[in-house]
Parts: structure tokens; sequence; C-alpha cells
């Protein structure tokens, strides 16, 4: 029985023929290859478009910054399941990117939404500042997190998100995304009553919508640079063992309690 509404059958990303690969048009060997980057070539995959020069060089300021953040969870995770499976690379890779959620991934998925929402009611009349007021005291009020701000570690600025938005400024690309982003941090501020830090997932979404990425794509983002980190970690793994070692000192760290009596 079939669950939910199918699209129409036809995909536009690629066919294999016996002479060629066909890529969302292109010609992979006689086009593609030894033409375009990586990061040009995820931008075709991703929106059937090749990059604009400004497009490309965010997308590849963006994978750069979210990439690597030093011996994270998910990076642990793979770590030690690959020193339980040293032969399974891939089964490594894929535990530490089911572990890419918002806490550990960050949430430029949820902060594409979030302005999406606020510049819904700019198109109404608001003005940026008042969008942003409206929905930062809307999540407040019901109990939530604002996406895109706060940090365990980086205070009182994510250098990061900072530099992100400073060569948003000298490349002149910043567009109403960004002002929502910007009105965002005072608003939250006021809202959660003290200056919260903005951290690296509000600017992603907000460069990567005003660069014309639609919002479904963001978190696809975070999630290929944090691939490339994960094999990173493994290949280290390979020569430097780590893996038993963490799940040791994760043993010594968790006291065994018998239950109560009934």
């Amino acid at each position: 029985m079939q669950i939910g509404k199918a699209g129409d059958p036809v995909s536009r990303i690629c066919q294999a023929y016996p002479d060629r690969v066909e890529v969302r048009g292109r010609d992979l060997t006689g086009d593609l290859m030894g033409r375009v980057g990586f990061t040009e070539y995820f931008h075709l995959l991703l929106t059937g478009r090749e990059p604009t020069e400004e497009q490309r060089f965010f997308l590849d300021l963006l994978l750069v910054a979210i990439a690597e953040h030093g011996m994270m969870r998910t990076n642990v995770a793979a770590r030690m399941t690959l020193a339980a499976d040293p032969g399974s690379l891939q089964g490594a890779v894929a535990a530490g990117i089911l572990g890419c959620g918002p806490v550990i991934l960050g949430t430029a998925d949820e902060c594409a939404r979030v302005l999406e929402q606020a510049q819904a009611r700019v198109a109404e009349g608001a003005s940026p500042d008042e969008a942003a007021r409206h929905v930062a005291e809307a999540i407040r009020a019901a109990g939530g997190k604002a996406p895109g701000f706060g940090h365990p570690v980086h205070r009182p600025v994510d250098p990061r998100a900072e530099r992100i938005l400073e060569l948003v400024d000298a490349h002149a690309v910043g567009g109403s995304h960004v002002a929502l982003a910007l009105a965002f941090r005072d608003a939250v501020a006021v809202a959660w009553g003290r200056p919260l830090v903005m951290n690296v997932s509000m600017p992603i979404a907000a460069v990567l919508l005003d660069l014309g990425f639609p919002a479904a794509t963001v978190k696809a983002i975070p999630l290929l640079a944090r691939t490339a980190s994960l094999l990173a970690h493994l290949a280290e793994e390979q020569e430097r063992p780590l893996g038993f070692l963490m799940a040791g000192r994760a043993e010594d760290a968790i006291a065994y309690e018998r239950d109560p009596e009934p």
C-alpha cells in the first residue's frame, strides 16, 4: 500500500549511458571533469545550476567554517565505532552522521525557517526589527530556544559568525536575510533579557538564503562539511587509535548503582 503522495517519476540529477555519464544535463567527462571544482559541482548537484562566483566563494567559506570543531560527540562516536569494527569505515561515518542533530551540528536549517517567517512579515509591511521582535517573542513565549543563538564555548562572540558577517560586508552580498539575522541579535537580547551569542548557524542560513539557496538545502551544507571532518578523524583513528581509550574513560566516568529495594 502506497503511503503519501508520490511525485512525478522523474529525476533530473544523473543518468549513466554505455558511453557517457550525464549530470544535470552536462557531460561528466567531456565537460565537468577538469573544469569545475568540487564546491561548484556540489552546487550543481544540489541546485541544478552552476554557481556564480559569489555563490561559490561563500559556499566554500561556509563549508570551511562548519567542518571541524574538535573532539565533538559525533567524532567520538565515529572513532569508537571504527575501533569496534576497523573494516567498516562507512559504518563509522554513518555513526557520526546519525548523531548530527541540532545540538551538535547546529541549527542552520531552523534558522532558515525563522528567517523565512520573519521575511514573510516584512513582505506584509513590517520592518526587519518589528518582524524579528515578533518571531523572537513568539519563540520565547512558547518556551523554545532561539535558533542560532548561544554557544557553550564561544563567548562573547562566535569568531566564525563574525568572520562570515565581515566577509559578507566586504563582498556586499548581504540582503534582507542578513539584515534580519542582525535584527534577531537585538530582538533575542530583549526577549531573553540578556545578550546571547550569535553562533555560526544564523549567518550560515542568512547568507545562503540571500544567495538564492532554497531553505530546504541549508542543512546539506553542515552535513557535507562534517562528513569531511569525520573522515579526517577516522583517518587519524587508523593511525593513532583513541576509540577504545575514549570508551574506557566513559566507563570510568559512570558509576554503577543498584536499583533501590522495592
